[in-house]
C-alpha cells in the first residue's frame, strides 16, 4: 500500500481522534464541570448562549505552502462545510448532522462512512456545539484526568467522551482559564493541537491561531484567522454532499472498454501511462493510491512541483511529498484532465525493493473512481469501461463496500473473527491483519506464529511481522482457505491502524479476476483457475533486495533454511543455481525461493570470505 500525503482541513472543529486509554486516578465529575465553567466565564459567559451560527476566513500554511480556508458552522446541530486552496491542492469536506463527506480538486466527492469516521464525525460535531456546556445538544461525558506541565504552564486536563463518538483530551490552562491544547489520537498516530492569540469576537474570545501537530513539526500545519462572525444566515443546502461535476475525462468513441496489458512484480500490478503527452511510463497500479510521479520525471516534464508535505504508508517513518499538476494522464486511449501528482523519491524502493530501474511512479484511485475497473489476474490484463454504458453482467460475487479514505473497506472474517477488511491492490502481501486486531483477539496465541519476516515495504520503510496461516478469510460472500497472514506488530504506520482487521493483497486477490465499481461502491469477485491452489510463502526464510553487485541478504529468519544454510545478513548473492543475478530479475529470484518444499537452490554469494551454499526450502508457515 502506497499513499501520499493526505491533507486534513481542521480549521476550528478539527476531526477528532480517539484519547489515551490509561488516566491516572481522576477527581470528582464537579470537578471537571467547574473547570469548563471557568473556561465559560473567561471566554464569554453568557454571551456564548444566543450564538447559532460562526463563519471563518484565513490563511492556510502546510510544508512551505500557503493558502486560504473558509469554514461555515451551525453551531446548534454541528454541522460544518470548510473549503481550502493550498498551492495545486483544493477541496471541501462538510457534516450534515449526519454524513460526513469530503471533495477533492476534481470536484467528485464521496460519503466517508467507516467506523472510523461516524466516530470523528460525532466527536467533531461535539465540540463545534460546545456540548461540553451544552449537553441537550449531543450527550456526552467529562471526566477530570489529571494535572500537567508544560513549558512552565499548569494545565488541567479533561477527557471528553461524545457518545458515539471518540474520546479527545482537553488541556485547560489554570492561569488563564482557556483551552490551549487538545490531543488526540487518531487511527494510527496521535494529533496535538494547540491555540492562542484569543480575541474577542461578539462577546466572546476565540483563539486566531491554530497549530496541527502528529509529532514532528517539519510537517505541522497552522491556520491563523483572518476574519470571523457570529450569527451569519446559513444554507442548509450548502452542507449537503455535493452533486457529481461534469465529466473530466474523454472515453474512445463508440467503445465500450478499453483493454490495458500489466505485468506484475513481486505481486504489485505495473501497466503504462502517458502523461502530457510524453511516455510511456511504467507505474504501479494501485487501487487506494494516490497520484505519485518520481522527481526524475517531473523534471523531465517540466512540471513545477510546491511543497514538503508528510508522505506516509505501510512503513513507519515519513518523507517529503511535494505537488505538481498535469494537463493529461493517457491509458489506453483514456484521457484524464488536470491531475494533481505528489512527487515522492520511490527510487530506492523501486530498484531494492521491486527490482526495476524504469519505474516512473504510481496511479490508481484517480481512475477506479471515474471507470468501473475489471482486474483479470489470469489474463494480465486491467479493462476500463466507460461509466456511461456500464453494468456489470458476469457472474462473480457482489461485495459491497465502503471507503476508507481513497481504499475499499469490505467487511469480512477472519477465523470466524469480524472486522473490516482494505481491499488492496498496491499490496504484495495475503493478508496483513493490522497491530490493534491482533492484540484484541489475541491472535498471536490463537495463530501461534513461529517466525517474525520483514514482510514488506514501502513509503516509510520496512515492515516486521509474525508470519501465520489462518483457516479461512470471508469477504461479504466470498471465502479463501488457509491464506497466508502476516500479524503486524507495528505501533505507527498502516498497520496500526485501530480501525481495521486487516489489508488484503495480491496473494489473496489474484484468485479472482475482481471488477471495482467504486461509483456504486460495490466490487465483484469472479473465481479464476488460481483459486485453489495453495498460498504460498517465502521457504528460504531471507529477505533479498537488489543492489549493483547483486541480491542483497537484508534479513535472515532464525532457524530458517537460509540460517541453517549458513547465509547471514548483509551477504549478497551473486549467482542462483549456477546463473548471474545479473540473468535473474528480483522478482523471479523471489519465485525460485518459493520453490517447493525440500527443493535445493544453489546460492554463490559474495561478502568477505566468498562462497556457495546450497540451501533446502521448507514452509515457514
Amino acid at each position: 500500500m502506497l499513499h501520499a500525503a493526505c491533507l486534513l482541513l481542521s480549521l476550528l472543529a478539527a476531526v477528532p481522534a480517539q484519547a489515551a486509554a490509561a488516566s491516572a486516578a481522576a477527581s470528582a465529575a464537579e470537578d471537571a464541570q467547574a473547570i469548563l465553567a471557568r473556561y465559560k466565564a473567561a471566554t464569554g459567559a453568557e454571551a456564548w448562549d444566543r450564538l447559532r451560527t460562526r463563519h471563518v476566513t484565513g490563511v492556510l500554511r502546510a510544508g512551505g505552502l500557503s493558502g486560504i480556508a473558509e469554514q461555515w458552522d451551525d453551531l446548534r446541530t454541528g454541522r460544518t462545510y470548510g473549503t481550502y486552496k493550498l498551492g495545486p491542492l483544493s477541496g471541501a469536506q462538510g457534516y450534515d448532522g449526519s454524513l460526513m463527506w469530503t471533495q477533492d480538486e476534481s470536484g467528485q466527492s464521496r460519503a466517508e462512512t467507516t467506523q472510523d469516521s461516524i466516530e470523528a464525525s460525532t466527536s467533531a460535531a461535539y465540540r463545534t456545539t460546545f456540548s461540553f456546556w451544552y449537553p441537550d445538544r449531543i450527550p456526552g461525558k467529562v471526566e477530570y484526568l489529571r494535572r500537567e506541565s508544560i513549558d512552565g504552564r499548569e494545565y488541567d486536563v479533561l477527557r471528553m467522551l461524545p457518545a458515539g463518538g471518540r474520546s479527545f483530551e482537553l488541556w485547560v490552562n489554570r492561569e488563564t482559564n482557556l483551552i490551549d491544547r487538545l490531543s488526540e489520537r487518531e487511527a494510527t498516530e496521535t494529533r496535538i493541537e494547540t491555540y492562542s492569540d484569543y480575541r474577542e469576537v461578539d462577546g466572546v474570545r476565540m483563539p486566531f491561531a491554530l497549530r496541527f501537530s502528529h509529532g514532528d513539526p517539519k510537517y505541522d500545519q497552522t491556520f491563523t484567522v483572518d476574519s470571523m462572525e457570529f450569527n451569519v444566515p446559513l444554507d442548509d443546502a450548502r452542507f449537503a454532499q455535493p452533486s457529481p461535476p461534469p465529466a473530466d475525462y474523454i472515453f474512445p468513441a463508440k467503445q465500450a472498454s478499453v483493454e490495458v496489458p500489466f505485468k506484475v512484480y513481486n505481486g504489485h500490478i505495473y501497466l503504462e501511462v502517458r502523461i502530457n503527452g510524453k511516455g510511456p511510463f511504467l507505474m504501479l497500479f494501485d487501487s487506494g493510491g494516490a497520484n505519485i510521479l518520481e522527481p526524475k520525471v517531473a523534471r523531465e516534464l517540466g512540471l513545477k512541483a510546491e511543497g514538503a508535505l508528510g508522505g506516509s504508508g505501510v512503513g513507519e517513518s515519513k518523507q517529503d511529498v511535494a505537488v505538481t499538476k498535469v494537463d493529461t494522464l493517457e491509458i489506453g486511449g483514456i484521457v484524464v484532465k488536470s491531475q494533481v501528482f505528489s512527487t515522492l523519491d520511490l527510487g530506492d524502493f523501486a530498484r531494492r525493493v521491486e527490482g526495476l530501474d524504469n519505474f516512473s511512479g504510481l496511479v490508481g484511485y484517480e481512475l477506479f473512481k471515474r471507470f468501473p475497473v475489471m482486474i483479470d489476474y489470469q489474463r494480465s490484463r486491467a479493462i476500463f469501461y466507460d461509466p456511461r454504458k456500464f453494468k456489470y453482467a458476469g457472474h462473480g460475487t457482489r461485495v459491497p463496500f465502503r471507503f476508507k479514505g481513497h481504499v475499499p473497506e469490505v467487511d469480512g472474517t477472519i477465523d470466524g473473527i469480524p472486522g473490516a477488511f482494505d481491499i488492496d491492490t498496491g499490496s504484495r502481501s495475503s493478508l496483513d491483519l493490522a497491530a490493534p486486531f491482533v492484540d484484541k483477539h489475541g491472535l498471536v496465541e490463537k495463530l501461534d506464529p513461529r517466525v517474525r519476516v520483514v514482510s514488506g515495504a514501502g513509503v516509510g520503510g520496512r515492515v516486521y511481522s509474525l508470519l501465520a496461516r489462518a483457516q479461512s478469510l470471508t469477504l461479504g460472500g466470498v471465502k479463501v482457505d488457509k491464506p497466508v497472514a502476516y500479524l503486524s506488530r507495528q505501533e505507527k504506520g498502516a498497520f496500526a491502524d485501530a480501525y481495521i482487521a486487516g489489508n488484503v493483497g495480491y496473494g489473496v486477490l489474484s484468485r479472482f479476476n475482481i471488477t471495482f465499481d467504486y461509483a456504486h461502491q460495490q466490487l465483484f469477485f469472479e473465481k479464476n483457475a488460481a483459486y485453489k491452489q495453495p498460498d504460498v510463502a517465502d521457504r528460504s526464510g531471507m529477505w533479498l533486495e537488489q543492489t549493483e553487485r547483486g541480491f542483497e541478504v537484508f534479513d535472515v529468519v532464525a532457524g530458517g533454511p537460509a540460517d541453517r544454510a549458513g547465509v547471514t545478513a548483509g551477504e549478497v548473492i551473486v549467482a542462483i543455481d549456477g546463473r548471474p543475478t545479473a540473468r535473474w530479475t528480483l522478482a523471479n529470484a523471489r519465485k525460485r525461493f518459493k520453490a517447493a518444499g525440500g527443493t535445493h537452490v544453489r546460492v554463490r554469494l559474495e561478502g568477505e570470505k566468498p562462497r556457495e551454499l546450497e540451501i533446502t526450502l521448507r514452509d515457514l508457515v
